[in-house]
């Protein structure tokens, strides 16, 4: 089989294309052919970072496919199933970029029959990310669904961003209004098209007067995407007793909490690590996103505000690059076919 991998860290340049060994599962494993590898920052981050874990990584911790073989002990999923993958490449050295890959059945997730497996690919860093920030309020559902969210507001940072979508379009499916920040008219489309019934362009100034006018008691959650800029800004927009749900660090490595606003409004900063979560919040995510996904109401595509960029999975070092640069929508590999003859 094909696969991307890389023996050392730095540049996209290091990732190749290479054959190997079809790989075999082992109990509590399934194999999967792949057929989209989506790609997520996270992906070009642990590239470029520390020494590797593994003599050889194959990156992806997204993607989507069909299961073509069952390891001893599985339940719940069997050959020729449509699948999407969650943490696919989290404690392993073989991600979903190359043409198959086995993974703990824990890992592997039905895909609705109405989703395709661009969607599928998709889902996994960003929707599981968002679903955990919607869920993270002091006294709020633990769960997703139709009026899970109902008379709350929740604010989404970045609305134009993979987990910014994710979080407008199942914070709408579960009854909020959602209040988005944009940088400009295009991203704006992008939010909209998601489904945000409001968006606020921070870079025209006045946006705390905007959002306080739209949510005169103040959002309930804010999506936090870059803590250190924003952070002035959350503090003057979140009611009491709301969350700050933050998932990365974008703008800064470190801020300062001012503590006698901070606690004077009872205010929970929730961080988050899809790579930490643990099962149980993981697997809550996935049967929520797998409800959404079936309702329409989870979607990509440039009529959902998320344009696809395709890639062969030869190009992977082009897809990195995309992303590192901070192309605007869902980066994808081609990796198979979906019906291969």
């Amino acid at each position: 089989m094909r696969a991307v991998v890389y023996s050392e860290t730095g540049p996209s340049s290091v990732l190749r294309l290479v054959e190997r060994d079809l790989p075999e599962p082992g109990p509590g494993e399934v194999r999967v052919r792949v057929v989209r590898a989506g790609v997520n920052p996270t992906d070009w981050k642990f590239r470029a970072g520390a020494t590797p874990a593994y003599d050889e990584v194959s990156p992806g911790q997204d993607g989507a496919g069909v299961v073509d073989a069952v390891g001893e002990g599985v339940e719940g999923l069997e050959v020729g199933q449509r699948v999407w993958l969650v943490l696919a490449q989290s404690g392993r050295a073989y991600g979903s970029a190359g043409e198959h890959t086995v993974q703990l059945a824990e890992r592997v997730v039905p895909l609705p029959d109405n989703a395709s497996f661009d969607l599928g690919a998709s889902l996994g860093v960003p929707a599981v990310t968002a679903h955990r920030a919607l869920t993270a309020s002091d006294g709020g559902p633990t769960r997703l669904g139709p009026g899970a969210l109902d008379g709350r507001v929740v604010l989404v940072h970045g609305g134009a961003g993979a987990v910014g979508n994710a979080a407008i379009q199942l914070a709408r499916w579960s009854g909020a209004t959602v209040v988005t920040t944009i940088s400009g008219s295009e991203k704006a489309a992008l939010a909209t098209a998601a489904g945000a019934h409001h968006t606020v362009d921070y870079t025209a100034g006045g946006a705390e007067e905007a959002i306080l006018a739209i949510a005169p008691d103040g959002v309930d959650i804010a999506v936090e995407v870059a803590p250190a800029p924003n952070n002035a800004l959350d503090l003057a927009v979140v009611r009491n007793r709301g969350t700050i749900a933050i998932y990365a660090n974008n703008g800064g490595e470190e801020f300062t909490i001012p503590i006698r606003p901070t606690f004077s409004k009872n205010l929970r900063y929730q961080f988050l690590l899809l790579y930490t979560l643990g099962r149980d919040l993981v697997d809550a995510a996935a049967a929520d996103i797998n409800a959404a996904v079936a309702a329409g109401a989870l979607r990509v595509g440039d009529e959902a505000g998320v344009p696809l960029h395709h890639f062969p999975l030869a190009d992977a070092a082009a897809a990195h690059d995309a992303v590192e640069g901070g192309a605007v929508g869902k980066v994808l590999l081609e990796v198979g076919d979906a019906d291969p003859a």
